[in-house]
Formats: C-alpha cells, structure tokens, sequence
C-alpha cells in the first residue's frame, strides 16, 4: 500500500495530522504481544480517563441529559440497530416511519414546516445552511455571529477555503451579536445571517434584531438553536428564522467522548429543494395503505452535480431515532419540565458562583442552561484545579475568542441532573479554585 502511494514509511501517511495531535511516542507496546494482552493494557490506559467520575458541569453543545432506561431500550433494539440505508422502501417501512415521525417532532420543535432525516452533527448542519443560502440568493457572503460555536465557525471557514464562500464575523457587544447597521455594511450583501440562541456563551440572541438585518439586506436568516430551549421559549421559526439548525446531543444521547451525534435541520418549504440529506415523506402503496419513502433527494449523487447545494448522502438514522424515541417520552409537558429545571439550576448555580469574592458575570444577557463568568484565575488553570476537586468545571472560551473580552473566560453549564447539592459543593469547591 505505501509503495503504491510513493511512501516510505507509515508515518508519511499521517504526515497531514498536525503534530500536537499525534501521540509521541506511540502506545509503547511490546513486540509481538497477544490481542488480549494489548487489549488489557489498552483498558488501563482508557481506565486513566477521569471524565466519567467527575461531576460535570461542561457543555458547549454536549450535555449532561438524563438518558431514560425507555430510551435506551427501545433505541438498543437490533430492528434499529442494525437497519441498513433505506433505499427499498419495502423492506424498511419502520425505521422510515420512525424517522418521518422524527421530522414531524422537529417541525414541532423549531417552528418550520419541512425537516430532513438528520446530519451528521450541529457543525456540519451549520455547513449545510450555509451552503443552502448560498446556492438560494446566488451570493457568496455570509455574516456569522461569533456566538457562534468556535468549532463550528471552524468547520464553515475549513469549507469555504474549498467553496470560495466569504465568512465575515459579527463580533458580541455584552454576550450578543453586535449586527452592523444595514446602511453601514459595505461590499456585497450578505447571502444569510448565522446566529446561535442560546449562544456558545450562554446567552439568548436578539432574533428579531436579527430578521430585520436579513431584510435589510435581502438575506436569509438561518438559527443554530437548542432544542431543550423549545419547552420553555417561542420557537425560532416564530420568531423569523427561514432555516434552524442545531446539535441533538441533549435529546437522548450520551456525552460518549464526543459522539456519535445528531445534525439537526429544517426550513421553509420555498426551500424544500435545497435541502441537504434525506427526506422522508408519506404516501399510499398500490393497494392504498399509507407507506413512507424517501423523496426529493437533492445531493448530487441523485441530481446534475452542477445544480446540487450538498454533497450529504447519509444521515444519523439511529441518533434520529433515538431522539424521536426520547421526545416522545417527554412529551410536551415534559420537554418543559426539563428546560424549567436546567434554567432554575442554571440561575442557582450563576448566583452562587457571581456571589464569590473576584467572580463576575462575563455577559449580563439572559440566559438557560448556560452562563458565562470571569474569574482572578485564567479559566484552563481554573478547570484543571477543579478536576482535583472532582469537577469537571465547564469550558475555557479561549479558542475562538482570542482578543475579544471573552477570551479567558469560563462557560459553565447547568443540566436536569444537576442537584442542589453537587452546585453548592460546585460552589465551594470554585470558591477554594479562584483563591
């Protein structure tokens, strides 16, 4: 394999990888040793891993849920496990009925009319919108909130170097995004807006400041949004946005060391024929009984390339049905009891920690399940104090944020699971960190 592609060695094929990310030195094992014996040592080295005993007060698009024993049971089953891609509708009629059921919840959830079988993951839906207001306005600029995820704005410039898009940033000005003036912009008019609520920060966004700069300029408006936030707040489609977006983590997935996740994604139906993925939808077989299908299917494997938006030709159909199955055992009633207690634990925690000598609120805006502070000691040293406290104490905003007021700061998050007992001992334990 090295001789075909012109390598000398198996290093050069991982020469693209930066270096801080390779492992030095590698796994240090013993020539020749048996596959129980590496996978022995293997498990000491995982077992090094301090994340599941923490108590965990992180988020930034991966959180802390509750998983119910119903979820898990019913998203194990081998029917879903094991389902292939369904392309024969005959042979797939239930986990085409789950997803469809799927889209309906999301429908409900955001507040647009039309939603695919899932992405990949919150960055690559964020990808996916972008490219769709691109391909829908014939522009290629794009403003984005640095509220924004940073992974996320990561992901859209690693696509635009490819698609030729022009990302401009709009900075945050007291936890929100600071839009420019319409008659300020200069250059060409942006093709959409990009805005996340709850932000990376924590904090709601302006929606309707926001549709109102897209108008101006003849934009779409497109929304990262939290699902949970869908118990307790108007959706984002009242509020405006033509496409919603978002990660689907919190709906009945484990943190699981950073995935499999869930890319969520709907939109207006003028867009329908833009929109990335799958689509399932219903109709009747030939003796009339209701049957599902996928439809519409726009990526470029199905259509002219030249007149394809994505690429996209999968999507996360087990994490779908996962959520389908955890939002159906919330319910309404549910959903918003579970966005009510990670706001109140959320409001708990933020007076607790704001109550510390040194320790000030980072962006006064309202927030739900997360919150910003800044503290006397800089947030990776802080976090790293804390984990000997038994904390997993939220996440540095450095990255992404670098010379904002933001930039070394903490986000600290606040789920369901949280007890009032772990955040005052969260409390306490920050109290001794910041000292």
């Amino acid at each position: 394999m090295l001789g075909f592609l012109g390598l000398g060695h198996v290093d050069e094929l991982y020469s693209a990888v930066p270096v801080a990310l390779r492992l030095a030195g590698g796994l240090d094992l013993a020539p020749g040793m048996a596959e129980a014996d590496v996978l022995d040592t293997l498990a000491g080295l995982a077992g090094a891993n301090r994340a599941a005993e923490l108590v965990c007060f992180a988020g930034g698009g991966a959180y802390d849920h509750d998983i119910p024993a119903a979820t898990r049971a019913l998203a194990g089953r081998s029917e879903f496990v094991t389902a292939y891609t369904p392309y024969q509708p005959e042979v797939a009629q239930g986990v085409l009925q789950a997803l469809f059921e799927f889209q309906t919840m999301l429908c409900r959830l955001t507040g647009l009319e039309v939603s695919n079988a899932s992405l990949y993951d919150g960055a690559s839906a964020c990808v996916e919108a972008v490219n769709l207001a691109v391909a829908q306005a014939g522009r290629q600029t794009v403003w984005i909130s640095q509220g924004v995820h940073p992974h996320w704005r990561q992901a859209i410039a690693t696509f635009a170097v490819g698609t030729g898009h022009r990302v401009i940033e709009a900075p945050l000005s007291g936890g929100v995004t600071a839009w420019p003036e319409p008659d300020s912009a200069a250059g060409e008019a942006p093709a959409a807006l990009l805005v996340q609520t709850p932000n990376f920060l924590g904090c709601l966004e302006d929606l309707a400041r926001a549709r109102a700069v897209a108008d101006a300029h003849g934009a779409l408006l497109l929304v990262a949004s939290d699902p949970i936030s869908a118990g307790i707040l108007r959706t984002p489609g009242e509020l405006g946005a033509d496409v919603v977006v978002g990660e689907g983590q919190a709906l009945g997935m484990s943190l699981g060391f950073g995935g499999p996740y869930l890319g969520l994604f709907t939109c207006r139906p003028s867009l329908v024929r833009r929109l990335p993925g799958r689509l399932v939808g219903e109709t009747v077989d030939t003796e009339g009984r209701r049957a599902y299908v996928t439809t519409l299917r726009a990526r470029e494997q199905d259509i002219r390339r030249e007149k394809a938006s994505s690429n996209v030709c999968t999507n996360q159909t087990l994490m779908a049905v996962t959520t389908a199955i955890q939002l159906a055992w919330l319910g309404t009633n549910g959903l918003r009891e579970l966005a009510l207690r990670c706001a109140r634990g959320t409001r708990y925690c933020r007076e607790a920690l704001v109550g510390i000598d040194g320790v000030e609120l980072a962006a006064p805006a309202p927030v739900l399940r997360e919150f910003t502070v800044r503290t006397p000691v800089a947030a990776p040293v802080l976090i790293e104090r804390m984990a000997d406290e038994g904390f997993l104490a939220g996440l540095a905003a450095g990255e992404g944020f670098e010379g904002s007021p933001y930039e070394d700061c903490l986000v600290v998050a606040v789920t369901e699971r949280r007890t009032r007992a772990q955040i005052d001992a969260f409390a306490a334990a920050f109290e001794k960190a910041v000292r």
